[in-house]
């Protein structure tokens, strides 16, 4: 390696939508490398055109850039450093792949799809590993091959026998039998590297100091060793994640729900919260704190103290952490995200919005509750007049009749119609009536909403829907509760 630098890397494939445990490699690689003032890397793996997803490459960016996971460096663009791209470092692979051939530690395999087709079907699929048969083919052959353009692929030669051992700064040492490991395809009959050789080669090119990745890759890395042996290459640290499962303790897939970061954000939940939860995810700072920004978790992250165990994705402590981050957001921001909401639910150019903002600011744990809050704004909802019957403020339908009566020609001739006013109007006349505060606000409030819970009191709601529309709701409680008498 050229210096003494961390490096790290995130080499994802463009196949859609980021799936939480690649966000998760990535923001690993990313920590690990900025807690020691390292490198972090982008790389696009789209060796394997077959799985292209178009749109899927703006995905990675985008993610990348809303999270602030950076990269370092990479092809100038314009004076932008792009990431790396593997399809167009073809030239490189193939060089590196007929390098191995020369060697020993690669080979020419010219096998027909209906040959590798019939060595299949006599094995279990998981059980397959290819015979080497045309490691055994002499020069001649595999000149003649090449010169009638015989569609070939370039294959590792591993060992039959013995065992090939590694460490994991997380798993520790593995050492795996040699019998298991195939004869995997470095060079497809395109000309493109296969994922796991471009890896290698990439990572030597690159400096990598430390491979972040998914430990379903733990069974691959004594065959990514081979490779770097047979270069004479430094074999970097291999820091394997752990599995990331759902509360079922099944592996987290895309088929199930907010699997993917674009799931989350349109579920309602914070970038910032993402990152945070992702953080926590198999790796624990040693203290009872859970709540970090970017730039906190850059200073407390130490891959050892990752785990080995499998990481729940916890949605109820998700929800929860979401909560608090919107809780703390400054209202403005609030307000902002709150906004779409808003506009889809309230088409009245009345009604004072910021007003709502500081209401449910501290009553919402996703985005996609604000709707649930402010649904009686625009319409009163129908509803039952057992909502006006409350133990614990003692109203009954009689005494809300009876409430609502009194306030409605007192509340006719206030003229500044806010808050401070409504409180005191309605407070004179609760101590006029000598009854308890909750006999007259709470009917007030099912009169303006018609819920049973609803984001502030009387007087914020009162003040949100403006003296017209207040009145017309009383109006409309005296009259359903007077038709329930009859």
């Amino acid at each position: 390696m050229g210096s003494n630098k961390i490096r790290t890397r995130f080499a994802p494939s463009p196949t859609g939508r980021m799936h939480v445990g690649n966000l998760r490699t990535a923001l690993y690689a990313y920590l690990i490398a900025k807690h020691e003032n390292g490198d972090f890397l982008l790389r696009i793996e789209d060796t394997d055109q077959e799985r292209l997803v178009e749109g899927a490459i703006d995905i990675i960016y985008n993610t990348l850039n809303l999270t602030g996971l950076h990269h370092d460096e990479g092809p100038d663009l314009g004076g932008n450093h792009g990431p790396y791209v593997q399809s167009e470092r073809r030239d490189i692979y193939v060089k590196y792949a007929k390098e191995l051939v020369e060697k020993g530690e690669a080979y020419y395999c010219f096998c027909t799809k209906e040959r590798l087709d019939k060595l299949r079907s006599e094995v279990d699929e998981n059980n397959f590993r290819y015979d080497k048969h045309c490691l055994t083919l002499s020069k001649e052959e595999i000149a003649d091959n090449l010169a009638n353009g015989v569609p070939y692929v370039i294959r590792q030669n591993n060992p039959t026998e013995g065992f090939t051992s590694f460490v994991d700064a997380i798993y520790g040492s593995i050492s795996v039998n040699n019998t298991e490991l195939d004869d995997m395809i470095l060079l497809k009959s395109d000309g493109l590297p296969t994922y796991n050789f471009a890896n290698v080669v990439d990572d030597h090119l690159m400096e990598i100091t430390h491979v972040v990745r998914g430990n379903e890759y733990l069974s691959s890395s004594p065959k990514y060793n081979r490779l770097y042996q047979a270069f004479g290459w430094d074999i970097p640290v291999y820091v394997h994640c752990p599995l990331i499962t759902n509360e079922e303790h099944q592996k987290l897939s895309k088929r199930s729900g907010h699997s993917s970061f674009e799931d989350l954000l349109e579920a309602g939940y914070l970038m910032e919260t993402i990152v945070n939860f992702i953080a926590l995810l198999g790796w624990n700072p040693g203290t009872n704190e859970e709540i970090f920004t970017l730039d906190e978790l850059v200073k407390s992250f130490d891959y050892r103290n990752m785990s080995k165990s499998p990481a729940v994705f916890d949605t109820k402590k998700l929800k929860w952490m979401n909560g608090e981050y919107i809780k703390k957001l400054p209202l403005e921001k609030f307000h902002a995200m709150a906004m779409p909401y808003y506009k889809n639910m309230i088409t009245s150019d009345n009604i004072d919005l910021m007003k709502i903002s500081p209401l449910i600011q501290t009553r919402v744990e996703l985005l996609t509750e604000v709707p649930s809050h402010i649904d009686f704004i625009q319409t009163l909802p129908q509803y039952d007049i057992d909502l006006y019957v409350h133990k614990k403020m003692k109203t009954t339908p009689e005494n809300s009749l009876e409430s609502l009566e009194k306030a409605l020609p007192i509340l006719e001739t206030v003229t500044d119609w806010s808050v401070s006013t409504l409180h005191d109007t309605l407070m004179e006349l609760v101590k006029t009536l000598e009854i308890k505060n909750g006999q007259m606000l709470w009917p007030i409030r099912t009169a303006l909403t018609g819920k049973a819970s609803t984001p502030g009191g009387a007087f914020e709601i009162a003040e949100i829907l403006g003296k017209g529309e207040s009145l017309e709701r009383i109006k409309i409680g005296i009259e359903k509760l007077k038709n329930s008498q009859v």
